[in-house]
């Protein structure tokens, strides 16, 4: 087993403490998971959020498990969760802001369309669009400017 620490402090009236250990589990799972599953991490987060009405400060705690295909020392798992979430969060905020996929109404094969929602970003990401709210208004007002995009 290896162990990493690392705190964060005063991002967004939060401070977080956070603790990663790997666990090797090669050869301890059964036949059905070997050379599949190489070590378990597990992360705990304490989490202080500050109450910007009261001033005060509450507590929480979590502890996610993570299935490791190679055993990694705990720091190295550790920044790779992290950067990991970095791309989930970026991901995730266009879709919900951008293409306001929160709000979508659709019943009908929903993720047909989310699948058509992330091809379209691909694209324009794969173009080397960073404003994808501007684009898409550009594209709106143009669509020859929309079929002029590559796909590669």
């Amino acid at each position: 087993m290896s162990s990493a620490e690392t705190t964060d402090r005063g991002r967004h009236g939060r401070q977080e403490h956070r603790w990663v250990e790997v666990f090797d589990v090669s050869g301890r799972l059964g036949p059905t998971w070997d050379g599949l599953i190489a070590a378990v991490a597990r992360v705990t987060r304490l989490t202080w959020h500050k109450d910007t009405k009261s001033g005060l400060w509450h507590k929480t705690q979590e502890t996610a498990l993570y299935a490791c295909q190679i055993n990694l020392p705990a720091a190295v798992a550790g920044t790779a969760i992290r950067q990991h979430w970095g791309v989930e969060k970026r991901s995730h905020y266009v879709r919900d802001v951008t293409f306001f996929e929160d709000q979508s109404r659709i019943r009908t094969k929903p993720g047909h369309f989310a699948r058509l929602r992330s091809f379209a970003l691909n694209i324009l990401r794969a173009n080397g669009t960073n404003n994808i709210s501007r684009e898409l208004f550009i594209n709106a007002l143009n669509p020859n400017h929309a079929l002029g995009h590559r796909v590669t």
